[in-house]
C-alpha cells in the first residue's frame, strides 16, 4: 500500500469569482494531497473545473478536475481536452452527472465514452496520455470501469461496509473511499430523499442535530479509520461549509502514525 492520500473536493464557484477557491486551497493544504473540482455539481452551473484546476496548480496544488458527460456532446468533450492539455490539466474524474435543475442533459455521451475519446486523444502529437479515474457504487464494479487509472468509492458513512465491498471488489487500482461531512440534520434529509442506496445512521444525524460539529467529528475519524485499516489508497473527503473546521482537526488526526503501523500521508499538496 502506497501512502494514504486525502483528496479534498473544492466548492466551485456559482459566481465569476475564484476568491472563495483561493481561501478553500489554502485551508485545506496542510492535510490535501490533491483536490478534486466538480463539474456543475447538484445541477447548477459553476466555473470550468479545468480553469479552477489550472488555478490549484498556480497555488503549488495537484488537482483532479471532474468531467460530467451529462453537459457535453462529443465536440464539446474534446474541447474540454484541448483545453485542459493547452492548461497541463492531466488527471480526471468522469462522472455521468447529477440531474440538472433545468433543462437537459445531452444524452450524446456516457462516461464509457469519454474514457475512450480521452485515451485516443491522449495519443496524439501534443497531447500527453491523462490519468483518468471513474466513480463507483458499493456493488459490483463493471469490467470497463476496471481499465480506469482508479476508482472513487461512493460515499457511505459505514466504515465496514466500505470494508466489505473494498475485500469483495477485486480491483487493482488506487481506491479512495468517499466520505461526507454531515454538516446539518436537514441534510441528512436530502441525501436520504436524493440518494437511496445511502445509510446515514440515525444515532449520526441526532448528534448532528444537537450540534453541528458532530459531523466534523464522525468524519475525521472516519478517515483516520480508513488509513488504519489499510484497505484504501485514500479518502475523497467532501467538506462542504465545514472545510475549515475539517482542516484544524484532520491535521492533528493524521499527525499520529497508523494503528496498524503503516506509513501516514504526507501533510501538503503532492
Amino acid at each position: 500500500m502506497n501512502r494514504f492520500e486525502v483528496v479534498c473536493e473544492i466548492e466551485p464557484p456559482t459566481r465569476p469569482d475564484i476568491r472563495h477557491v483561493r481561501h478553500q486551497i489554502g485551508v485545506l493544504a496542510p492535510v490535501a494531497h490533491s483536490f478534486l473540482i466538480p463539474d456543475n455539481h447538484i445541477g447548477r452551473a459553476t466555473v470550468s473545473s479545468i480553469a479552477v484546476a489550472h488555478e490549484v496548480a498556480a497555488m503549488g496544488g495537484r488537482s483532479i478536475a471532474c468531467l460530467n458527460s451529462r453537459d457535453r456532446n462529443l465536440l464539446g468533450f474534446q474541447r474540454d481536452m484541448l483545453t485542459a492539455a493547452a492548461y497541463g490539466v492531466e488527471e480526471f474524474l468522469f462522472v455521468h452527472g447529477d440531474k440538472p435543475t433545468a433543462g437537459d442533459r445531452t444524452g450524446e455521451l456516457n462516461v464509457r465514452m469519454m474514457i475512450a475519446e480521452a485515451r485516443a486523444m491522449g495519443e496524439r502529437p501534443g497531447f500527453r496520455p491523462p490519468r483518468i479515474g471513474v466513480a463507483a457504487g458499493l456493488r459490483r464494479v463493471p469490467s470497463w470501469k476496471r481499465a480506469a487509472d482508479f476508482v472513487f468509492a461512493q460515499m457511505s458513512f459505514s466504515v465496514d461496509g466500505l470494508l466489505r465491498w473494498r475485500d469483495s471488489a477485486g480491483l487493482d487500482v488506487p481506491v479512495y473511499a468517499g466520505v461526507l461531512v454531515l454538516s446539518s440534520a436537514a441534510m441528512a434529509r436530502r441525501l436520504a430523499a436524493t440518494i437511496p442506496d445511502i445509510d446515514i445512521p440515525a444515532d449520526l444525524v441526532d448528534r448532528v442535530e444537537a450540534d453541528r460539529r458532530a459531523g466534523v467529528d464522525a468524519a475525521c475519524e472516519q478517515v483516520a479509520a480508513l488509513r488504519d485499516s489499510g484497505a484504501f489508497d485514500g479518502v475523497h473527503l467532501v467538506t462542504v461549509s465545514r472545510y475549515r473546521e475539517v482542516a484544524l482537526l484532520l491535521e492533528s488526526m493524521l499527525a499520529a502514525p497508523p494503528l496498524s503501523g503503516g506509513t501516514p500521508g504526507g501533510m501538503s499538496p503532492a
